[in-house]
């Protein structure tokens, strides 16, 4: 809606497992934790009438003065969440060499990926590897795909080694499914029809459903997204809105599951919203989602009653997936306050190339 409610940003910083850490605001920030978002512009030329909320960190109100993990939480006017994001920031104090392969265990060979790293520390002094140095593995931007608590194989002068253990093995899942919706009258890519409502609404081809699914490459963004439209000149106010329609072709409902969509669009959650609904008549899940003009990834996971996210039911889960991952270094020396982001890895997994 283009109301012009007034929301505000707030950071907070947590230690490297997500919890509020000891440090006080005017510890880890110039300035202040807490302010308005003042950068509001109405949309523009948009079926869909809405309101664009921008804020830039750092800015004059904000300054961050130490690594770490943070979270960014959304409040309203009532002082509620509206939602919260996590970031890091990080030091360049150690390097860090990341190779991803094939997993070695034999049965877990065509479904899934190890991790292996190398921390170079020489500007660092570490006493205690086991107790100073936290390490988190994170699977494609996403913080539900996640490895912590690994120790290092063994460590030298100046070098901590992380060799192949069960531990650091990921399942590689599969590619993401994609669409695009840059033309808001017009079908693009996986677009099977659209109709004009109140809105546009897209309706996608639907993914059938098959068990022993092979794994076929299909170039993705790992479930991320990118706000675009070839229909106006700024993304940000002039891309519109259009509701889209997702299916799932399957003989039977999943038992005792519940079946969703998946992906960046809603930073992985499990919410009513991106949840679908079985259809006996069609024996297809259905569901459909409101979504800024782009190009989205996505994928469909099942969750039991106990809220546990089984990503490879449908999908299926293949050692040739392309992946990236992140090893991010904490370090805290004993006495410290804190946790600090000393060095981040990326390797990639890709066959393909």
């Amino acid at each position: 809606d283009n109301d012009n409610k007034e929301f505000q940003y707030k950071i907070q910083h947590m230690t490297h497992d997500w919890q509020p850490s000891r440090l006080l605001s005017s510890q880890y920030i110039n300035g202040f934790d807490q302010n308005n978002i003042n950068n509001i512009t109405n949309s523009f030329n948009t079926f869909q009438s809405y309101t664009h909320y921008n804020v830039t960190i750092p800015n004059a109100n904000s300054v961050i003065t130490k690594s770490g993990n943070y979270l960014l939480s959304i409040l309203d006017e009532d002082d509620q969440i509206v939602f919260t994001r996590k970031f890091v920031l990080y030091e360049n104090e150690v390097a860090v060499g990341v190779n991803v392969s094939r997993s070695r265990n034999a049965k877990a060979l065509q479904t899934q990926q190890s991790v292996e790293f190398v921390v170079s520390h020489p500007k660092l002094r570490i006493n205690n590897p086991s107790q100073e140095v936290n390490i988190v593995i994170l699977k494609n931007e996403n913080w539900n795909e996640s490895i912590s608590g690994i120790q290092p194989t063994f460590f030298q002068q100046n070098v901590l080694r992380y060799s192949y253990n069960n531990n650091m093995n990921f399942w590689g899942g599969n590619e993401y499914l994609n669409f695009d919706s840059k033309f808001i009258r017009n079908k693009s890519l996986n677009v099977l029809k659209i109709e004009r409502k109140d809105i546009f609404h897209h309706y996608l081809y639907p993914y059938s459903y098959q068990p022993n699914v092979r794994y076929t490459y299909n170039p993705d963004i790992n479930g991320q997204f990118i706000i675009r439209t070839l229909e106006g000149n700024d993304p940000k106010t002039e891309a519109d809105y259009a509701m889209m329609h997702f299916s799932l072709m399957t003989k039977e409902p999943f038992y005792n599951k519940e079946v969703y969509i998946y992906g960046a669009f809603n930073n992985f959650e499990i919410e009513e919203e991106n949840k679908l609904s079985y259809d006996t008549n069609t024996k297809s899940y259905f569901g459909n989602l409101l979504l800024k003009q782009g190009f989205y990834n996505y994928s469909f996971v099942t969750v039991d009653d106990k809220n546990i996210i089984d990503k490879n039911e449908i999908m299926g889960s293949f050692f040739e997936t392309e992946n990236q991952y992140k090893v991010l270094v904490y370090f805290k020396a004993l006495g410290a306050l804190y946790d600090r982001v000393v060095g981040v890895g990326t390797g990639i997994f890709d066959q393909n190339r």
